[in-house]
């Protein structure tokens, strides 16, 4: 069991560095619309391959935060029923949330599988997209953020079905120390 939550807390890490990972490639993906901006006003004179960037940096954001809005448990769904089943039926509503967990870790191994032979066949090739002669960057690193992240999710999704209880622990643990027990 010590094992299993070592594990959990590395793969939490994990995910809360690539979380910051792709926060600061939101504060870069500004700095560079903010130069080509300023280029192309004062200086009539566009950065070339701006629009492959945000391109790029926008599939590498959303896979490099996804597994920590999987941690953090605000992954977009719609749970209202959820939230009421907890009330009446909370025996229901805990089985029904790692059902949902179950098929979403599954969904996850499923993008690992099919993006792993691209990845692999992107680092052979050496593929690239952009324009040559203006702007180039290769496929791959895309492939194996995805990759990772998909990876990685599928673990904390099936992480969250094993220890559903350790966030109400933890909750409980920090009430206590507030001195607010409900």
């Amino acid at each position: 069991m010590r094992l299993f939550r070592t594990f959990s807390r590395c793969s939490n890490i994990v995910a809360q560095c690539a979380n910051a990972l792709g926060t600061l490639c939101v504060l870069a993906l500004i700095g560079v619309v903010a130069m080509d901006i300023v280029s192309r006003t004062v200086f009539n004179a566009p950065i070339m391959g701006t629009i492959e960037i945000v391109q790029f940096s926008m599939v590498l954001i959303v896979f490099l935060q996804l597994p920590d809005v999987v941690r953090a448990n605000r992954l977009t769904r719609s749970d209202g029923f959820l939230l009421i089943a907890r009330k009446r039926w909370p025996l229901l509503a805990r089985r029904l949330g790692q059902v949902i967990d179950f098929i979403a870790s599954l969904f996850m191994v499923a993008i690992a599988f099919s993006i792993w032979p691209e990845f692999v066949d992107m680092l052979e090739t050496r593929d690239y997209f952009g324009i040559p002669g203006v702007f180039t960057a290769p496929w791959w690193p895309i492939k194996l953020v995805i990759f990772i992240s998909a990876v990685l999710s599928a673990i904390l999704f099936a992480l969250r079905i094993l220890f559903e209880d350790a966030g109400v622990t933890a909750k409980a643990s920090t009430e206590k120390a507030d001195g607010h027990v409900s």
